[in-house]
């Protein structure tokens, strides 16, 4: 394994890898045991480093007819220069191909700049979740940046409506969460006893809030970063997200969707995000404002 993958997951050093291979491939090899790190077992988040000897086993592929051609996209520029690249990601937009989705931002940024020697995505946000997407142009910037989300440096302010009025006491969540898959085979997250032996510790933060007609404005924060942390937490906590198509109150969106606001995305989206420059640790903080279709919502509800 060469130096420029060094500090990459496994999973993501082996989908650049395998060309052709399919996501569900790559992890069911990792899930069963034969890739091997140095000899050892691996998980998908392990980070491979310089020198590590990676073994794969051999794999069969179907033929498949030749992929569609990636589309070329530019996202709205937050701030950029020669070490990073932070764009507004837009709601229903993930941010990297695979599980259906044919590409993401990475790739179809990658397909507006084939210039670019190195691009990589630092961190990650739901489909569903507009807001501050954050990448590196350079290899010492991703593994320098990686660091700071892995030690919570980094600062995350997100912007969730929420069904209900919510408690303003309220303002700590500290509740484990479990990734399982539901009867389709699709990720889902649930809030579990902290006795579970797979269980997380999660904290996520209410730093704020505003009732708007018959919903309350939440700005959240994050002390962790589980996969759906904060749409679970809200959730469990009686107050879903306005529009979660995952763990939602379906009747409620689904009559917003198909009513005169016409509403139909998931009401989450990354506010703002700080953290410290890789190349002279200055602090940068980066905000995108809510989007038009939120902002629109809004000024209804508290007009209604």
């Amino acid at each position: 394994m060469d130096e420029e993958s060094a500090g990459q997951r496994l999973d993501n050093f082996l989908l650049r890898h395998l060309k052709g291979a399919p996501k569900t491939l790559v992890y069911r090899v990792i899930r069963s045991g034969e890739v091997r790190v140095n000899k050892g077992r691996a998980s998908a988040d392990t980070r491979v480093q310089a020198g590590d000897v990676i073994r794969v086993p051999p794999l069969r592929l179907a033929g498949r007819a030749p992929a569609a051609a990636v589309p070329a996209r530019e996202f709205a520029v937050l701030f950029e220069d020669d070490w990073l690249l932070a764009v507004d990601k837009p709601a229903g937009v993930a941010v990297h191909g695979g599980s259906g989705v044919s590409s993401g931002v990475i790739e179809q940024l990658r397909a507006a700049r084939p210039q670019a020697r190195f691009l990589e995505l630092v961190h990650r946000l739901d489909k569903e979740t507009s807001g501050v997407l954050l990448l590196a142009k350079k290899r010492s910037a991703l593994t320098a940046l990686q660091e700071q989300f892995r030690a919570r440096d980094t600062g995350k302010t997100y912007a969730a409506l929420v069904w209900g009025a919510w408690p303003a006491r309220q303002k700590v969540i500290d509740l484990p969460l479990l990734k399982t898959l539901d009867a389709a085979g699709e990720r889902l997250v649930r809030v579990v006893s902290p006795a579970h032996e797979a269980a997380r510790r999660s904290i996520t933060l209410v730093r704020a809030a505003r009732r708007v007609g018959p919903c309350s404005l939440l700005e959240v924060g994050l002390k962790t970063g589980r996969t759906h942390q904060i749409r679970v937490h809200l959730a469990h906590s009686g107050h879903a997200i306005v529009g979660d198509p995952k763990y939602g109150d379906f009747e409620r969106n689904r009559e917003l969707a198909r009513g005169p606001l016409r509403f139909a995305r998931m009401f989450l989206h990354a506010l703002e995000l700080a953290f410290d420059h890789p190349a002279d640790a200055r602090r940068i903080t980066l905000r995108a404002e809510l989007p038009a279709p939120c902002a629109t919502l809004l000024a209804s509800l508290e007009s209604s």
